[in-house]
């Protein structure tokens, strides 16, 4: 299950994190965030032991939406190191998802 981040713990979880890391910023309110969430869960489980998986609510941590420049959303960030390597804009396939996570996981 996807885990709530938000600015306090962001550096820990993200920035420190010896795991990809896949963030997906979303809103109550967004109907095509609800519509990803399936995805994302399913992606959790699919990488629980290689990959992370937070959610941010745009709403309650404007200052971390703002600090990544998310102007839309859904949009999914994926870290590697330390070090945003993609951005994803809207609801993609679980696979585009996948091919993004696995490209970082090699690395």
């Amino acid at each position: 299950m996807a885990q709530e981040l938000n600015s306090e713990n962001y550096e820990e979880l993200v920035l420190k994190s010896d795991k990809p890391v896949l963030i997906d910023f979303y809103a109550e309110w967004c109907g095509p965030c609800k519509m990803l969430t399936p995805v994302l869960e399913s992606l959790s489980k699919d990488y629980e032991e290689t990959a992370v998986i937070y959610k941010v609510d745009v709403d309650a941590n404007r200052d971390l939406a703002t600090e990544l420049r998310i102007m839309n959303i859904p949009a999914v960030l994926i870290f590697n190191k330390g070090v945003q390597q993609q951005r994803l804009i809207g609801v993609q396939p679980k696979e585009v998802y996948k091919e993004a996570l696995d490209a970082h996981l090699k690395s």
